[in-house]
């Protein structure tokens, strides 16, 4: 049987081009808390797919664990590939790394706008990390560095509810979670060509997320201790279930929501072992858990 030139060339263009949208990347760039631990940066992620890069959140060290990253093979965390920027709240943890995110890709040539899409205040946010860094921008730009305007711009979108970004490759929606006294904080679904990701941001047990979690690939959550809280001040147990999600929550969580894979981060164990948590949570969910690591990828 004769198969013709341009039929296998067909075929093996369509082989290429699928291969090329099926390659999503989930990327743990800090799984820490305000806990200061040499092992663990803060809050941050990156969802990576055909060479490009969606950040969630950035907490001390995102530059330096995405430039890590990209040593290990992942082109799309370069410094200057850093455009695309999610915040899900403005606690100080989770937004410490924003100047460094701003400023340190536009320094190492990135030659677009940086995009950022995150809660009401962000705006007000930037304003003032723009304000007390012109100096510097301009010395950069004007200065013997020659640097490239476009690096140095943010354009802000405040976003609430709903589809809020949509490209190629990705469309992304945003969700109200609860997290404490927050006005606003968000939990994010990102859809590609093969996965559905989820993150959680820090907040409390959520019937949105559950809706918006159903049967995806991978739900990234925050969660704390129940045994370890049991060992804290009548203060922690005010808070922690004010902001925080517990175990047995998250395994509720987990169970309506179904997810093919369950990756925990911002994880609290609050004086226990840290695989207290993957214990707590499995004697109630029987999925798939693991304990996120910085720079690990999925």
């Amino acid at each position: 049987m004769k198969i013709s030139l341009t039929l296998i060339l067909v075929f093996t263009i369509s082989i290429s081009l699928f291969a090329q949208t099926q390659n999503t990347k989930l990327v743990l760039l800090g799984t820490g808390t305000p806990i200061t631990n040499a092992d663990r940066s803060g809050p941050s992620l990156a969802i990576v797919v055909n060479n490009a890069s969606y950040i969630v959140d950035c907490g001390p060290g995102v530059v330096r664990r995405a430039a890590a990253a990209s040593e290990n093979g992942i082109e799309a965390l370069q410094t200057k590939n850093l455009k695309k920027l999610f915040i899900t709240h403005l606690h100080s943890d989770h937004t410490i790394g924003y100047p460094d995110i701003i400023f340190s890709p536009a320094v190492l040539h990135r030659k677009e706008a940086l995009e950022v899409y995150g809660p009401i205040g962000l705006q007000n946010m930037t304003h003032h990390i723009m304000q007390a860094y012109q100096e510097d921008v301009d010395k950069r730009i004007h200065g013997l560095e020659k640097g490239e305007p476009e690096g140095y711009i943010v354009n802000v979108h405040e976003v609430d509810s709903g589809l809020i970004y949509k490209d190629n490759n990705i469309s992304v929606i945003a969700f109200q979670v609860k997290h404490g006294t927050w006005k606003s904080a968000l939990g994010y679904k990102f859809t590609t060509a093969d996965k559905t990701i989820v993150v959680s941001g820090d907040c409390t047990y959520s019937e949105e997320l559950i809706k918006q979690a159903q049967n995806c690939d991978i739900l990234v959550h925050e969660v704390y201790s129940e045994k370890g809280l049991l060992t804290k001040t009548e203060d922690d147990k005010a808070y922690f279930p004010s902001f925080h999600t517990s175990t047995s929550q998250l395994a509720a969580i987990a169970n309506k929501a179904k997810p093919k894979l369950l990756v925990l981060t911002h994880q609290l164990p609050l004086g226990v072992p840290l695989q207290n948590l993957i214990d707590e949570i499995s004697s109630k969910y029987k999925g798939a858990i693991v304990n996120g690591k910085d720079l690990d990828v999925f």
